[in-house]
């Protein structure tokens, strides 16, 4: 599948499918919709990913919607359905349930979206951060705390992956990286699972900046993010949510130039608004990520929180017929992170 990706995106610059958090709370729906008959104890609503056993239409309906706008990659509607985040709705003993039909789903529709034009459609299965740290005690009084270790988070990261490939998707995406460390586990657990399906698991990384001086929480450049994990082989590597297109535009130059993998980001659809919603329009943000694709910058573009299927057609439409970033040659060097990138010459 690696290299069937890496054809593609060679040929064109591909599109990843936008919002769907954003989709689903734009649908309006209500507590019994997210509870459906499950019997849980907890208030479901908000639990996002519970709806592909209560409500399966709900992200079915959004997969379709993205890929009639021109995606090429679906993201499952997976991003807090671990142990963890789960924890929250009293429905941990879901998790695997939740992942195997997420990525049913989004399996299905891909499988018929290739089937009517030749095609191919590709499923990445979407591991969120938890809102658990490893890097950051969230003890003010106790900077050594923490609520989890590395390897209890794989161990949950592990679940959750096993599930997602059990249901069929193409690659493991782990995504909204705010914490390095946290990305680490999620790395360690997608290895682990492709060494026991006897299999290469290809590994899509996208990391978060938490402010403008483009930075993750855990203090990584973006460059030195990328030495934190090149060893992973990441299929794709590239940047989510946080902000929009137009802040991301130097860090987008510095992914493009540093590193040997597909490159592929999905910012906002701008900053939100005092409400918290999202005013940028589509041709907008198309313009804005466009400017990445003319300086042959990017491999593959999309949309995070805000994006609508009117944005990916729109990014879509806007790149077309532009050619995609040709993987650079990387010289050879020992290339350490810490917070700062370092590299020996020699």
């Amino acid at each position: 599948m690696r290299e069937e990706l890496v054809a593609a995106a060679s040929e064109r610059i591909l599109i990843i499918d936008g919002a769907f958090g954003t989709e689903i709370q734009n649908r309006g729906l209500a507590e019994a919709d997210y509870a459906g008959d499950l019997g849980l104890g907890h208030d479901q609503k908000g639990n996002n990913d519970i709806l592909a056993l209560t409500r399966p239409d709900v992200p079915e309906a959004i997969h379709r919607a993205y890929f009639e706008a021109g995606a090429d990659i679906a993201e499952t509607n997976t991003f807090s359905a671990n142990r963890i985040s789960q924890a929250d709705y009293g429905a941990e003993h879901l998790v695997r349930a939740i992942n195997v039909e997420s990525a049913r789903i989004a399996r299905r529709v891909a499988d018929e979206y290739s089937a009517r034009d030749g095609r191919r459609r590709f499923v990445a299965g979407a591991l969120g951060p938890t809102n658990k740290t490893l890097s950051l005690s969230p003890d003010v009084n106790d900077p050594g705390f923490r609520e989890i270790d590395f390897d209890y988070l794989k161990d949950v990261y592990r679940e959750q992956i096993d599930a997602l490939v059990e249901g069929g998707v193409d690659f493991i995406l782990i995504e909204t990286i705010f914490d390095t460390l946290n990305a680490k586990a999620g790395i360690k657990a997608a290895l682990e699972a492709g060494e026991a399906l006897g299999r290469d698991l290809p590994i899509m990384l996208s990391m978060t900046i938490t402010d403008l001086s483009g930075r993750n929480l855990s203090g990584h450049t973006v460059e030195a993010f990328w030495h934190a994990v090149r060893h992973a082989r990441p299929v794709t590597i590239g940047l989510n949510c946080s902000f929009g297109a137009e802040q991301l535009r130097p860090h987008v130059r510095t992914l493009a130039d540093s590193c040997d993998a597909l490159v592929m980001v999905y910012p906002n659809a701008g900053l939100p608004n005092d409400l918290g919603a999202y005013d940028e329009k589509p041709e907008t943000t198309a313009s804005l990520v466009g400017e990445w694709a003319r300086g042959g910058q990017v491999n593959i573009l999309g949309g995070c929180c805000g994006s609508t299927p009117d944005h990916i057609r729109a990014i879509a439409d806007f790149v077309r017929d532009l050619p995609p970033r040709a993987l650079p040659h990387v010289p050879v060097k020992t290339r350490l992170a810490g917070l700062e990138p370092m590299v020996i010459a020699a």
